[in-house]
């Protein structure tokens, strides 16, 4: 509480001193990467009109406070720098864009559904490639001839966000070599939902979703070239992100030869954590939260993703079988679900990666993840409705309801929810 009022006040201050807000110009970011960097060339990645609509969005919709729009800043500042970066180490190593991302595995599905815990036990893996915390953060080091501590400093910032968010390592255990979702690749453009969940810019995310994903996911594969390069090693690249589900056809051009893993939990588990998780993001960022606001959008948001899902699943597009993980058996079993992935695949798991995943998991039960004591009433969300909204994917993928989350008998009149957004089919 008290956290909340020095940011209030601070905000309350920043009024006075300067009452009209300004929009963030492109220009003025762009200039100040240009001179943090000494680099003037991005190449030919197309961020410029992606970065025109998101800094509109925060300007007439998100209610930055002065700590978001002190960090919106920053963000795209780092941003800028690193695609300056990376062009410049393409000019001087062109082999990096040589680079063979050969049958990477996707891991998606409903957001809080074990994805990330699957995530962390194929990182265990020796034969695996994983994108960490600190390599989306910083593609490469700041000093080309000095030590790289990289890991170091972004261990501190992380700390420094545990301060502005002291719930979402509860909620989100990370440190700064965990593994990282691809969400925060594709926002090196401008071009990713990880912007949509911290913050609210519903004229950005319908721009994304007429767009589409595809020179987003041109450009992952690109940066997910530079740091192959770097490890100097071809290994199966594991990628994961609960937003890939709105992006399979682009990932299918990209990378035709992508597998797919789906995981899949009891949506009302799902609701409840997702929507605690968007607000304890949003927070730091803004000066109004509506947390019905934010249940009812994220409920539209992965009712069309389990249509997708099921869509994907009838359809066969992609070069291999999609292979199904349900919640319950991740948890009960993670050893045994990680090999059953991998013989799906045609892979085996070998003694070295199914030992170091059974240290993993005694280390980090449930992947060290904590519990809440929050509602889906607190977020404008009915258990009886949702569950009905619900029903046909859990029908599809036979997922059973978590103990406890089995909506009572007795019904009352649903809040008016909106209809599932029109984004339930790709676009590209």
């Amino acid at each position: 509480m008290l956290q909340k009022s020095v940011f209030q006040v601070a905000d309350a201050m920043a009024e006075v001193l300067a009452p009209t807000r300004q929009p963030l110009s492109p220009d003025q970011l762009i200039g100040l990467a240009r001179r943090r960097t000494g680099l003037t060339e991005f190449g030919d990645v197309p961020f410029l009109d992606p970065l025109q609509n998101f800094l509109r969005a925060c300007f007439e919709e998100a209610e930055l406070s002065l700590v978001g729009r002190i960090a919106t800043r920053w963000d795209v500042v780092r941003f800028l720098s690193n695609l300056l970066r990376l062009h410049e180490e393409e000019k001087k190593a062109p082999e990096i864009l040589d680079q063979p991302v050969a049958r990477p595995i996707f891991i998606s599905g409903l957001p809080r559904s074990g994805t990330t815990f699957l995530h962390s036990l194929l990182a265990e893996d020796p034969g695996n490639l994983v994108p960490r915390v600190w390599q989306l953060i910083h593609p490469y080091p700041a000093n080309r001839h000095g030590p790289d501590l990289r890991v170091l400093r972004v261990a501190r910032q992380l700390q420094l966000f545990g301060l502005l968010a002291p719930d979402f390592r509860r909620m989100h255990p990370i440190s700064a070599s965990s593994p990282q979702e691809c969400s925060e690749i594709t926002a090196h453009i401008f071009a990713s939902l990880r912007f949509d969940s911290t913050y609210r810019v519903p004229s950005y995310r319908n721009w994304l979703d007429e767009t589409g994903h595809l020179e987003a996911y041109r450009f992952h594969k690109r940066f997910l070239r530079h740091l192959q390069h770097q490890a100097g090693c071809e290994r199966r690249w594991v990628l994961k992100c609960p937003d890939h589900v709105f992006a399979l056809a682009a990932i299918r051009s990209v990378y035709p030869d992508a597998r797919l893993v789906f995981v899949h939990r009891d949506p009302l588990a799902v609701l409840l954590s997702v929507a605690r998780l968007t607000e304890v993001l949003r927070r730091p960022f803004t000066r109004s939260i509506d947390k019905t606001e934010i249940g009812r959008q994220d409920s539209d948001r992965w009712l069309a993703a389990t249509e997708l899902m099921i869509s994907a699943a009838r359809q066969h597009n992609f070069a291999e079988p999609i292979f199904h993980v349900h919640y319950s058996d991740l948890v009960k079993d993670p050893v045994g679900t990680v090999a059953a992935l991998y013989r799906h695949f045609g892979e085996v798991l070998t003694p070295e990666a199914a030992t170091r995943i059974g240290r993993l998991v005694e280390a980090k039960p449930n992947g060290g993840y904590g519990s809440h004591d929050s509602r889906l009433q607190e977020y404008g969300l009915d258990a009886v409705l949702e569950r009905e909204r619900y029903a046909r994917y859990m029908a599809h993928f036979g997922i059973r309801p978590e103990p406890g989350r089995r909506p009572p008998r007795a019904t009352r009149s649903p809040p008016v929810l909106a209809s599932p957004r029109r984004s339930a089919k790709p676009v590209e």
